[in-house]
């Protein structure tokens, strides 16, 4: 089979990474039919309580300019410029994403960004079939099901993508067959929505321009900025123990609960409790999946392939990647079964790290944020960026803002620079001053240039 244009492609799931994808292959010269067992969301409400406002970054912003489609994306973008961490006995401290003006992340809805791709989708050519289930692979074919009818068919196409999430029936199915083994990692902690309402006037009651965030140590709470003023809060907690959702289950213990940890949302939003039990309980688990493709066939892609917990705000972003990977593969002109193991080969790696480093990311956003030796390391790494740009540059830094850098390569130069900050702590001064002939060497020796030719590199 010919990765050639003209060829009808199927993509199952059409929340976000599905219509960007068809897009993609669209403007390739495919026939795609995008399925999607939800009715139109454009005609329809989005679920509600299980949005989680999703953070874009330039890591995704990439494939959308690669898609076309990034200036009407661009409307709908919040800035957010750092954390504004609230602490019980402090006021709130911005601790900054980046150094630069230009090193912000965005809030962006779900249901809005849908909403967009699944019009340009359309635009470019693209034939949706909503309220259409993927039953997954039986035998040669893939099954599917109109909902509206009952009818059952088998989708007919050259090749099949499923972006169909986390919980890919299609990935399911593979595992059936032994093509794929899937490893299901649960957090263990689960999460519920809530909406902070607009001041009189439609304004924000917090500051917009920063995402939002309550360290509780075992816990957390977020807060991410809607264009009409609203915040989407969402709470982070064990499923049980003490605190956990287990504990929450009577009026008192709820109340008391939110008046003791979050008394600022507490005494601006009369109806969090409400909120809270009114809006279901969502789990959070990371997917380890191996065998992405069937030959040919079908492909896994998104979280179908590798689901992450949402605290470094890459599920979405990586999604993006995986589209533009692949529409860069093809131009190869291999055939699928080629470039679908080619796929894999190139992108696992990177999406296991990102696993990781979304897992470490909870724990600095519940509780090292507050930590004094925390806030010293980051002003340091930021010391050393300055110093030395073409060699260091913060882990969290590398993965939002820097798409030219793999998220394994993120990881591998994080814990080296990790090391490097922690020998400068233990060797700096009594003033806390960085000994900058240490700096150099430990950069030098242990960190190679990004790429391209270091402007700082030292000569004789």
């Amino acid at each position: 089979m010919s990765a050639a244009g003209g060829r009808a492609v199927a993509v199952i799931g059409a929340g976000l990474t599905g219509p960007l994808l068809g897009l993609l292959l669209a403007r390739r010269g495919f026939a795609v039919t995008l399925l999607e067992r939800r009715p139109d969301p454009r005609r329809s409400a989005a679920d509600g309580g299980r949005s989680i406002n999703l953070a874009l970054a330039a890591r995704g912003m990439r494939p959308l300019e690669r898609a076309g489609v990034l200036a009407q994306v661009e409307p709908l973008l919040l800035p957010m410029r750092g954390r504004m961490v609230h602490e019980l006995s402090a006021a709130p401290l911005l601790q900054r994403y980046g150094q630069r003006p230009q090193e912000v992340i965005y809030s962006v809805g779900r249901a809005a960004l849908n909403r967009v791709l699944i019009e340009a989708a359309e635009q470019a050519g693209v034939s949706v079939r909503f309220e259409h289930r993927c039953l997954g692979l039986q035998g040669q074919t893939l099954r599917c099901v109109d909902e509206r009818s009952g009818r059952e068919f088998d989708l007919e196409c050259e090749t099949a993508i499923a972006a169909d999430g986390a919980g890919s029936p299609v990935r399911e199915s593979l595992e059936r067959t032994g093509a794929c083994t899937v490893q299901i990692e649960p957090l263990g902690h689960d999460y519920k929505e809530m909406t902070l309402p607009a001041l009189p006037g439609g304004t924000h009651a917090l500051d917009p321009g920063a995402l939002h965030i309550w360290p509780r140590g075992g816990f957390m709470l977020i807060a991410l900025p809607n264009p009409e003023g609203t915040f989407t809060l969402t709470l982070f907690l064990p499923r049980t123990g003490v605190p956990s959702f287990a504990a929450l289950r009577d009026e008192a213990a709820l109340a008391r609960f939110f008046a003791e940890q979050f008394p600022d949302l507490a005494a601006h939003h009369a109806g969090l409790c409400a909120d809270f039990r009114r809006n279901p309980q969502g789990q959070l688990a990371t997917v380890h999946a191996r065998g992405w493709h069937l030959g040919g066939q079908v492909l896994l892609l998104g979280d179908a392939a590798h689901a992450i917990v949402p605290f470094h705000g890459q599920g979405m972003n990586a999604g993006f990647e995986d589209c533009a990977l692949l529409d860069e593969l093809l131009e190869a002109g291999e055939d699928w079964a080629q470039t679908y193991a080619r796929f894999e080969q190139i992108r696992r790696p990177s999406t296991e790290a990102i696993a990781r480093m979304a897992l470490e990311n909870y724990l600095e956003m519940r509780d090292q944020v507050r930590d004094l030796k925390f806030q010293r390391l980051k002003r340091r790494a930021f010391e050393l960026e300055q110093r030395f740009p073409e060699r260091f540059i913060p882990r969290y830094s590398m993965v939002m803002f820097h798409p030219e850098i793999s998220y394994l390569e993120a990881l591998r130069r994080g814990q080296v620079q990790a090391g490097i900050l922690e020998r400068l702590e233990r060797e700096c001064t009594a003033e806390g001053a960085t000994d900058a002939a240490l700096a150099e060497a430990l950069v030098y020796e242990q960190l190679p240039p990004l790429g391209g030719r270091d402007p700082g590199a030292r000569t004789g």
